[in-house]
């Protein structure tokens, strides 16, 4: 008896002891020395997630390393505004070389085939957005043009995308990274409306059902690709039919409205700030162009006290969680959609419209009532 119980014993320490699988990211960032690296989680739902960080010697060496899930999952390295974005496939060990000057376009990476795809899909993304911004600064051409014409450069990035890199390898973790990729807060890929991208992703979410069944990333996309192609079957116009006589002209009314990681954000906290209330629906024509110019204005006015506190009434909670993610004002999800009180309270005839709120959070203006936003935001701050 006293055997048998050993010999147990014994098998049970050998299993606790049992490492679990794991993958590693290690290299050198220079220039960087005295910086924090943090390696983060993609995760969905809540968006980035630190889960391990260091503080770089001289020489910028790192050694990140991590239990390996079942199925394909996305990280990256982020020193400040600068980050790389690695795809992680199983336990390989990624080698990563950068310099801290351009570290998020620049670096090398080794050890991995996915890796180092994702790292060509991100630089041909960014020369994308420099030719996006490129045409949303060039006044010589009206807003239905500069739209017109980042929607060419989308239209042929997207073919460049499917054929060179998802076309045959559907499964492969740098096609489901492809799926999400943004312009602004609009992703390249729109199932909503485009049903030849519906169609693609489709084919990435066939092929991660069946190699990866039980993975998080599968259900999502799947669910995704379902809510789409009833959206397509059945379209639904975003435009508001609403009885003048029964919309209250109040000022400003208050709300709250929880943000891509379920915290609850009431916009008269903003109060001290002038304030842009934006309703939307990121999945508009339009979004793209209209994203890039709300981003140069809180670029430059946000140090002086600007903030915005975005609404979105898209009809997919999913596609708005990919798009606002990488969101640096506040952006808030209104479950009730085209329903919100908030739309007749606001006396909102159509999307998008915004508002101008002062300092002491007052209703100040509406969108048709302003002529040059900039020079009414300067004029507030």
């Amino acid at each position: 008896m006293r055997k048998t119980l050993f010999v147990f014993f014994a098998a049970a320490v050998l299993c606790g002891c049992q490492k679990r699988e794991t993958f590693c990211i290690e290299g050198n960032i220079t220039g960087a020395a005295d910086t924090v690296l943090y390696l983060e989680h993609l995760t969905l739902g809540e968006g980035a997630v630190a889960i391990d960080s260091i503080r770089l010697k001289e020489d910028g060496a790192f050694c990140f390393r991590k239990e390996a899930a079942d199925a394909p999952e996305f990280y990256r390295l982020r020193i400040g505004g600068q980050a790389i974005n690695l795809g992680i496939d199983s336990t390989e060990t990624v080698m990563v070389t950068a310099d801290m000057k351009d570290m998020s376009f620049g670096y090398s990476v080794e050890g991995s085939g996915t890796c180092d795809t994702i790292r060509l899909l991100c630089i041909k993304l960014a020369e994308l957005e420099r030719k996006a911004r490129r045409i949303s600064a060039d006044r010589n051409y009206t807003l239905q043009e500069r739209d017109s014409m980042i929607n060419i450069l989308v239209e042929q990035y997207k073919t460049e995308v499917k054929l060179a890199y998802m076309q045959n390898h559907y499964d492969a973790a740098y096609s489901y990274y492809a799926c999400f990729q943004t312009l602004g807060t609009q992703l390249v890929f729109d199932p909503v409306h485009n049903k030849s991208d519906l169609t693609w992703m489709h084919a990435v979410a066939n092929a991660w059902n069946e190699k990866f069944p039980t993975s998080q990333r599968t259900e999502n996309l799947c669910n995704i690709i379902q809510e789409c192609r009833r959206r397509q079957a059945k379209p639904r116009e975003i435009v508001l039919d609403i009885d003048d006589d029964k919309v209250q002209e109040l000022g400003i009314i208050d709300m709250t409205f929880p943000d891509i990681n379920g915290q609850e954000r009431t916009l008269s906290s903003l109060r001290g700030n002038v304030v842009l209330l934006d309703f939307t629906a990121f999945s508009m024509d339009g979004s793209t162009e209209r994203t890039l110019l709300l981003r140069e204005l809180y670029g430059k006015y946000h140090e002086r006290g600007l903030e915005i506190y975005q609404v979105s009434l898209d009809p997919s909670v999913h596609l708005w969680k990919q798009r606002c993610e990488a969101l640096p004002w506040v952006s808030v999800y209104c479950e009730e959609g085209l329903e919100s009180d908030m739309l007749r309270l606001y006396n909102v005839q159509q999307l998008p419209c915004f508002f101008l709120i002062d300092r002491n959070c007052d209703l100040q203006a509406r969108q048709e009532d302003i002529a040059d936003l900039e020079q009414a935001i300067e004029s507030m701050l």
